[in-house]
């Protein structure tokens, strides 16, 4: 059902530029929009500065997550050189520099429905390739970009691992699930295999409470910016009642039904925290599948529509049996 209301609205667009094109209006609003693209791409990392403050990190205790914010870095570069190159190589095609190419024309359609480049499987220009999995229209998704450019350049201006990370800003948000447990393996001299992670979610509701607090918790990290769907968690005064503590790290509340309206409410910053696999826990192929009555073993995926956008499981308090 959703493949096809994608592609009716899809056809709805394709159908409205073409009747803007007849006025005439089409082409003028596609040069403001590469223009307004092209000046509005951010510039891309000093990739050679970044590995050379890198390397003496790399042997110390962060250094699994030094490695992620280099590949993220490199990848955003990769990103940014796809949307400036092929911008600038359609202005040119638009001016009359260049012939119009099969991918030039691709693009130029995609932007004049305000689509991001590569959404549509069968177009030559693609920027979705190297992007990270989205829904967004053009505007949402550039701003998106933006977004996420400018916390990873905060991030790897000291290569300090933030006291927060905003796990979905992330191209490969496994990879730093992933480093948390190398980070741990090597403090506990502990085998790696033997490691997983879980999901505690604390009772800090803002990033800012979290760089307040000032450091790391233990064996793991804070991450924030992840979305709950058919459900809602449990906090405030609601959890008064559910207080726990991790590892030092305060925690509260449980999964409970989602109110009216409230589609996909904002989830308060999480403790993910890596720990040595139990013998009862079952392996499966998304992860470790846990048998007790008040853990909700719950998927978690980059986008809406779930699928091939699979990051990893979280481990959510419930209500025992009543899950």
């Amino acid at each position: 059902l959703n493949v096809m209301a994608d592609t009716l609205f899809g056809t709805i667009l394709k159908i409205s530029a073409g009747s803007a094109s007849a006025g005439g209006s089409s082409s003028m609003q596609l040069r403001q929009t590469v223009e307004d693209l092209i000046n509005k791409c951010p510039h891309k990392f000093d990739l050679n500065s970044i590995a050379d403050r890198a390397k003496p990190l790399l042997t110390e205790s962060d250094g699994p997550f030094v490695v992620v914010a280099t590949q993220e870095a490199t990848r955003m570069n990769a990103l940014l050189s796809s949307i400036k190159e092929s911008l600038i190589e359609l202005k040119k095609g638009m001016n009359g520099q260049l012939n119009m190419s099969l991918p030039m024309e691709h693009l130029a359609e995609a932007l004049g429905i305000f689509q991001v480049p590569g959404r549509d499987p069968f177009h030559q220009a693609s920027w979705e390739k190297s992007a990270w999995p989205s829904k967004k229209g053009l505007s949402s998704w550039f701003s998106d970009l933006m977004a996420r450019n400018t916390e990873l350049r905060k991030w790897t201006d000291t290569l300090a691992t933030p006291f927060a990370l905003w796990l979905p800003g992330l191209f490969n948000p496994t990879a730093y699930l992933t480093a948390i447990k190398q980070v741990t393996a090597r403090s506990k001299g502990m085998p790696l295999d033997s490691m997983s992670v879980e999901t505690h979610v604390t009772k800090m509701l803002k990033v800012e409470e979290v760089n307040a607090l000032g450091k790391m918790p233990e064996d793991g990290a804070f991450v924030y910016g992840l979305f709950i769907e058919g459900a809602r968690w449990l906090s405030g005064e609601e959890a008064e009642e559910i207080q726990y503590n991790v590892s030092g790290t305060d925690c509260e509340g449980r999964l409970a039904e989602s109110k009216l309206k409230e589609l996909m409410p904002l989830m308060p910053v999480m403790y993910v925290k890596a720990r040595k696999v139990e013998p009862e826990w079952k392996p499966t192929a998304v992860g470790y599948i846990r048998s007790d009555a008040d853990c909700y073993t719950c998927p978690v995926y980059a986008t809406s529509a779930r699928g091939g956008t699979f990051v990893t499981v979280a481990t959510l308090k419930c209500e025992g049996a009543h899950a």
